[in-house]
Order: structure tokens, then C-alpha cells, then sequence
């Protein structure tokens, strides 16, 4: 639902309307502050000296978990650890990747605003295997699907050294036998770095810290196009060694880390939880295909329905609204994936919709669209809502309605045991998961939870200003230019 439809939209059409008129206090200071695009500032070019780490257990296509550590130095050259391991708490370690190489920033990026491009060389990648059992896949991975001079990369029955360093890629020798493990560092051509200050918030302390966050490019959801993909979005970013979010029990651990002590992150329990209640972003978020937005949804457990508000927006720090999409329905309950451990499988319908064009672009272009398809024809206005259901959906748009997609998620707990919803990434492809072969096997940016049990929001006003009073007067919210990106809902579940 929807996956197609900002892909569809020129880069100027995508603007937000506003949430319900009876906003939890948390939620609506959660908005309010990915509103104030004044708190970040992004180098143009970045300057990516230093060290900058993983502050948690990533989840790649596939699924991959990994860690990374990444060192770049003052004359272009970088050092970048990947450690991967069998289980998404990043406890048990697989193999270590050592890579090392030159970086050239280029000129700033004319697809994805806020990005600048840049050029890699490879110099050498080596791995490390942890367990026997690591060393034989991979072996068997690269003795299958590689070219004549990587046969025999590893002969059958060899036996595991600990700490032995395996070289894959030599430039000098022209040996390259990466490509069996997916392996390529696209996400290097696609840079950008974000600086915000953090309260300090510890008794006795006041003031503020800095904060640096490094985006590195997108992996293509489809394994077979990792390869060749170059990203147009980002993956979670990497923070800076000295500059990052305090309190993270990660960040040490990964940042003394090299590839014969891989790091082990620290055991997290996974509590029963209820996850009814409202989840808003965390960050203004970007998608490939340039989507720029930021998410609120609402989940109604004693129905098992759910309402989601997607604000898009045309810049890089959601201040520039395009359009907001309201849709609403109801979701399966959830069972234990079989192929992403610690993920939950649903489905959910998408069976109403509603559209809020935000600039003339948008507003000229669904106004030209094909009668009956997309709302009442040529009746389209700037910050006026329509409700789209009744054309099962907007074609213009790549809306249909009803809709059913096949879902992954997962919960969990930060630093601050504040609890996290993370949902599936959507296909780099714009196409939507349909079928349960097509649920994904990795996430989004996680939302935040910023209200539990809330109540129904049935009487949704689009309101414009800051201090403007609806009908019962009651306060509205700025326009919160958010998007809605390929993704559509969100499930309240009891974990068992």
C-alpha cells in the first residue's frame, strides 16, 4: 500500500497536513521537535575524520546482523571493520571483514538533497572466522558461485586457525572472491553528516552535548541487486566515536573492536510488552527514490485496528510539507518469524484512506488525473483533505484499495528503556509486499513509543497554524510536513 506511490511523484510533490485534534502531550512534543529543523546541521562537504560506530545490532536484507566500526583518515584513506554474526542480539560472531581503501568526496548529490556523492577504491578486504562452522560456509559459499581464481579459496576439510586472516580482495593481485557474500561497499558513494546537541540531563549537570551522526547509503532489499545497486537512501547511521548519544553501552564495546576480538554486544532481555498505544519517528526519515518524511501511528489493541499519518516532505529536514496521507485498518495477529530471528510476522488490510495535498505541484497533479480514479475530479486544493476510499484508492498516487500486506516487526527497549517499534523496511524497488514471499527481512528507522493506550481519534481536522483554535477550541498543531513513504501499518500485539 502506497510502496509505489511517492516513487511515482515528482521530487517537488511530496507535504503534510496535521495529526488528530486530541494529541498526547509526548507525541505532539515529539513532532514539534523533528519540526525544528534548526537543532541539526549538516556539513556540506562532511568531514568524516575519525572513527564512527555502530550504536547498536543492525539488521541487513537477508537477514545479516552486523556491527561496523569505520576509521577514516585525514588523507582519504579508510578502515572499516564489519563484524557479522548468527543471532540479531550480535552475541554470537560468525566472521569479521577488514576493509581497507580510499575515499574521494565528489560534488553534492543531485537525487538525494543533503547528500554528496563520492568515489571508492578498494585496496584489500580480509576475513576472520570465529567458529569452524563459519569457516565451512563461507568456503562453501565461495567455492560454488566464484570465478576460476577464487576455486579453492579455502580447500575442503581445512581446518580453523583462530585469528587467521583470510585475504578476499587484493587490488594488486586483481583477485576479487567477495561477490559470494554479497559483499560491496556502494554505501561509501552516498555521504552525509548530521550534528545536533543532546541535553544533559544528570543531576548536578546542565547544558548540552555533541552529537554526530554519519549516513552512509541504502542496501538493496533483493540480494542479487546488492551488487550493482547504487543507494538514493540511507542506512541506520553510524555516530561518531567521541561525538555520539550518551547513554550507549554499544558504542565502547564496538569501538574497541578489531577483527580478532569482534564485539559482543551486552544481553537484553525481551520483556512481554503490550504495544498498543501511539509510535512516532524518531528523525526526519529518508527512503530510497528520495522520500524524505516522518510517521505517527496509532494501534487500538481491543480491535486489532490501526491508523498511521505519513507526512511527506521535499527536504532533508521535513520543514518543506508535500502532502500527508492518513490510512487506516486492521491487522492479523502476529506470530515468531521463521527467517528473521526476533522478528514478528503479521498481515495487515488497508481498507480507508485520506489525502492532503500541501503545494501546487501535488495539488495540479492529482487534479489532472484520470475521472474517477483518485477522489472527486478536478476538486483538489492545497491543505484540503479528501478521503480517497471511495475510488479504491488514487491511481496518480499508486493507491488501491482495499489492500493486504505482509509485515515484519519488532520491539525493544533503548539505553533509556524507552520502548522502540521497528517495522519492515520497505522494497528498494517501490513494489509492495503482497505475498508472504515478499515480507521483508529487515527495518526501518525505529519509532518511538510516546503514548500508551490511547483513546479513538475518529474526528480528524487538517489544521495550518501554531496556535490556532479548532472548532471546540482546542490548540492545533503546525502543518508537520511528514511523508509517507512506502510503508503502511503497524500492529498492536502482546508478545508471549
Amino acid at each position: 500500500f502506497l510502496s509505489s506511490l511517492s516513487l511515482s511523484l515528482p521530487r517537488a510533490a511530496c507535504a503534510a497536513a496535521e495529526p488528530p485534534l486530541r494529541w498526547e502531550p509526548r507525541c505532539r512534543q515529539q513532532l514539534r521537535h523533528l519540526q525544528d529543523g534548526a537543532r541539526i546541521a549538516a556539513r556540506l562537504p562532511p568531514r568524516l575524520e575519525g572513527r564512527w560506530v555502530s550504536t547498536g545490532c543492525e539488521v541487513r536484507p537477508g537477514p545479516e546482523f552486523l556491527t561496523r566500526s569505520y576509521l577514516f583518515y585525514a588523507n582519504r584513506l579508510f578502515k572499516a571493520y564489519q563484524f557479522y554474526y548468527w543471532d540479531p542480539s550480535c552475541r554470537e560472531p560468525s566472521y569479521s571483514l577488514v576493509i581497507k581503501g580510499k575515499l574521494r568526496l565528489r560534488q553534492a548529490s543531485w537525487i538525494t538533497r543533503g547528500a554528496t556523492e563520492a568515489d571508492y577504491h578498494l585496496h584489500k578486504v580480509g576475513i576472520v572466522f570465529h567458529s569452524q562452522k563459519a569457516m565451512r560456509e563461507v568456503a562453501s559459499w565461495i567455492n560454488q558461485t566464484s570465478g576460476e581464481g577464487c576455486h579453492g579459496f579455502l580447500p575442503p576439510g581445512r581446518t580453523w586457525a583462530p585469528g587467521a586472516l583470510y585475504e578476499l580482495l587484493s587490488a594488486k593481485t586483481e583477485r576479487d572472491c567477495t561477490a559470494a557474500l554479497g559483499f560491496a561497499m556502494h554505501e561509501l558513494s552516498l555521504v552525509r553528516v548530521e550534528q545536533h546537541y543532546q541535553p544533559v540531563l544528570q543531576p548536578q549537570q546542565s547544558g548540552s552535548r555533541l552529537v554526530e551522526e554519519l549516513y552512509l547509503g541504502d542496501i538493496h532489499t533483493e540480494w542479487g541487486e546488492r551488487l550493482h545497486y547504487r543507494p538514493t537512501g540511507y542506512q541506520r547511521p553510524l555516530q561518531s566515536a567521541v561525538h555520539h548519544v550518551h547513554p550507549c553501552p554499544a558504542c565502547g564495546i564496538i569501538y574497541r573492536a578489531d577483527e580478532h576480538h569482534p564485539p559482543v554486544l551486552p544481553l537484553r532481555a525481551q520483556l512481554p510488552m503490550q504495544l498498543s498505544g501511539s509510535w512516532v519517528s524518531t528523525h526526519c526519515e529518508v527512503r530510497p527514490a528520495v522520500l524524505f518524511l516522518t510517521r505517527y501511528f496509532i494501534f487500538h489493541g481491543n480491535n486489532h485496528s490501526w491508523e498511521g499519518y505519513y507526512y511527506h516532505y521535499s527536504d532533508p529536514l521535513c520543514k518543506q510539507p508535500t502532502f500527508t496521507i492518513y490510512a487506516s485498518g486492521h491487522y492479523t495477529q502476529g506470530i515468531p518469524s521463521s527467517k528473521v530471528r526476533g522478528g514478528t510476522e503479521l498481515a495487515f488490510k488497508v481498507t480507508q484512506a485520506r489525502v492532503t495535498p500541501m503545494d501546487q505541484v501535488t495539488v495540479m497533479m492529482l487534479n489532472s488525473s484520470e475521472p474517477g480514479s483518485c477522489g472527486l475530479t478536478s476538486s483538489w486544493g492545497a491543505g484540503v483533505e479528501q478521503d480517497i476510499t471511495a475510488t479504491n484508492g488514487c491511481l496518480a498516487l499508486g493507491i488501491q484499495l482495499p489492500h493486504t500486506e505482509y509485515e515484519l516487526f519488532k520491539t525493544e527497549q533503548d539505553a533509556k528503556d524507552r520502548s522502540l517499534l521497528y517495522i519492515g523496511e520497505r522494497p528498494t524497488d517501490g513494489s509492495s509486499p503482497d505475498s508472504p514471499d515478499k515480507r521483508p527481512t529487515s527495518y526501518q528507522a525505529p519509532l518511538i513509543q510516546c503514548a500508551g493506550v490511547s483513546g479513538e481519534f475518529s474526528n480528524y481536522v487538517s489544521l495550518k497554524y501554531l496556535g490556532k483554535k479548532d472548532a471546540n477550541g482546542s490548540e492545533a498543531l503546525k502543518p508537520l510536513p511528514v511523508a509517507f513513504v512506502l510503508f503502511t501499518a503497524l500492529l498492536v500485539l502482546r508478545w508471549d
